[in-house]
């Protein structure tokens, strides 16, 4: 049976006071959501890129929900979920690098994490065929990969309600309930079991979406 452990709406800058910006990014709550978009030009290339950390630590066992609205693309928008340092630090562990956005760092850096990127409108492929990637880091390992079933970006696009599921070793991403992929981690071929540990919100520039809805369940 699962429990609610974090709720949050995400509809004012006060409700996300303790979050942690790596980067440069204009979050702004007009009309009760979050909506994210750089602050830095594009042509900076992953110097314009971001993460938006929720502050908590969750356990190893949980479904993360969310709302998602893709206002404007190109760009990719990201969740890393299960994010940690190396040797099980805290991902603000002051003895850890700092991160600023660029990408690189966060997948060949000193922080293990799951990322999945399930909007992806940046190179002439991706806008061919769109998929949804998990990947495992350390190591930026490409570990399961599904269609991704969201329309593309727009002022009037609707909600969609994502959700990922670990449950012990396995893995799952759905969008409105539509089940997107499955993984089963065997601890062994990318590396260890990744367990508890931090979310975050990450967008590539120029994409500008919309948040709302934060919430994770303990199973």
């Amino acid at each position: 049976m699962k429990k609610l452990i974090y709720d949050n709406s995400l509809a004012s800058s006060e409700l996300v006071k303790d979050f942690v910006l790596e980067g440069q990014a204009r979050i702004t709550f007009d009309g009760g959501v979050m909506r994210m978009e750089n602050a830095l030009s594009a042509d900076s290339g992953q110097k314009a890129n971001y993460v938006y950390w929720c502050p908590v630590e969750f356990p190893e066992n949980v479904e993360i929900t969310w709302d998602f609205r893709p206002v404007k693309e190109p760009g990719l928008a990201i969740m890393f979920f299960g994010a940690k340092g190396i040797n099980g630090e805290s991902i603000f562990d002051e003895k850890l690098s700092t991160r600023t956005g660029e990408y690189v760092q966060y997948h060949h850096g000193d922080i293990n994490a799951f990322h999945v990127s399930y909007f992806r409108r940046k190179e002439a492929d991706e806008r061919a065929f769109h998929t949804c990637n998990l990947r495992k880091s350390y190591g930026f390992y490409l570990v399961s990969q599904g269609a991704d079933p969201i329309p593309d970006a727009s002022e009037d696009a609707q909600w969609y309600t994502l959700k990922i599921t670990k449950d012990q070793n396995v893995i799952s991403f759905a969008v409105n309930d539509l089940k997107v992929f499955e993984y089963v981690d065997d601890g062994k071929t990318y590396g260890n079991l990744i367990k508890g540990g931090y979310i975050g919100f990450r967008q590539l520039a120029p994409m500008v979406a919309e948040y709302r809805n934060l919430k994770v369940y303990e199973l």
